[in-house]
């Protein structure tokens, strides 16, 4: 009688290790092929010209259309760069904030249109010794019209493109548009009314955190658990978006600067145009 008893028993206590160790082993095969969340990394380390303006886009594109990809960094080293290719990748910033959240990490610099993408993220962090800020936009005015005799143009303004009244009009538009992506961008984070914004002043991270122009010191460990955490996940995997993006593993390097006879790059625009850039006073006069 006791025999049979215990040998129930014992088939009762296998079935309720069986009811344990199946799920279990089920819920571990499962996860097998499910895939860890990922932070996709984009780095900038040059100026915002075409070319690296459509490498920044391609990744940040990348990271909207695949769903692995929970949130983004951004890694700025940037002096800013044209008005037009800032813009269009500040745009493709903002359409992917809308549905994950970025993080801009600012190693080295994110000055004019480099922080101006940085307006289009969720959190900034920077380092004390970051330079971050000069806010606002620069140009060459035109030249005013004269008559050239080797040179017959349609109308006064063929040779000049616009009267030096209408190119100013168009620097201000654009500064006061470069101030409301920071005024929406930081919001009631910004310590300083905008006329402080506007005095393109260049800040080293410990002021640019007090003016509230950035959220955090940190490092990359740190911006890479900030994402996290405004993702809302956790054992994330980093994943370089490069690659990924159908990118060469190495960033092709900006022609858009001013050569010395030397061939050595100066810190000036090569062309005519409206930047948002920041030429430091150690370049000299304009060549």
């Amino acid at each position: 009688m006791d025999s049979k008893v215990d040998k129930n028993d014992g088939l009762t206590l296998g079935a309720v290790l069986l009811l344990i160790v199946l799920p279990l082993v089920a819920g571990l095969a499962v996860a097998m092929f499910i895939p860890r969340p990922k932070i996709g990394v984009i780095f900038l380390d040059d100026a915002i010209f075409s070319g690296s303006a459509r490498e920044l886009n391609a990744q940040i594109i990348y990271a909207q259309n695949h769903p692995e990809i929970k949130a983004v960094v951004l890694v700025l080293n940037t002096p800013g760069g044209t008005v037009s290719d800032s813009e269009s990748v500040y745009r493709e910033l903002v359409h992917l904030r809308a549905s994950k959240p970025v993080v801009t990490l600012v190693e080295g610099m994110a000055a004019s249109g480099g922080y101006y993408l940085a307006s289009a993220t969720e959190f900034i962090i920077a380092k004390a010794s970051s330079e971050v800020g000069n806010i606002g936009v620069i140009g060459v005015l035109p030249d005013q019209p004269t008559v050239i005799e080797q040179i017959y143009s349609t109308g006064p303004y063929k040779l000049w493109g616009q009267p030096r009244e209408t190119f100013v009009r168009e620097l201000e538009m654009l500064k006061q548009g470069f101030l409301q992506a920071v005024v929406l961008g930081r919001g009631k984070k910004l310590k300083i009314p905008p006329e402080i914004v506007l005095r393109g002043e260049i800040y080293s991270g410990g002021e640019a955190l007090q003016l509230g122009l950035i959220d955090a010191f940190g490092s990359t460990s740190d911006a890479y658990d900030k994402a996290a955490q405004l993702a809302k996940i956790a054992h994330y995997r980093i994943e370089n978006l490069r690659v990924p993006a159908g990118l060469a593993e190495k960033a092709s390097s900006s022609l858009g600067f001013f050569q010395t006879h030397e061939g050595v790059n100066t810190a000036y625009p090569s062309q005519a145009g409206v930047y948002m850039l920041y030429i430091p006073p150690s370049s000299g006069g304009v060549p």
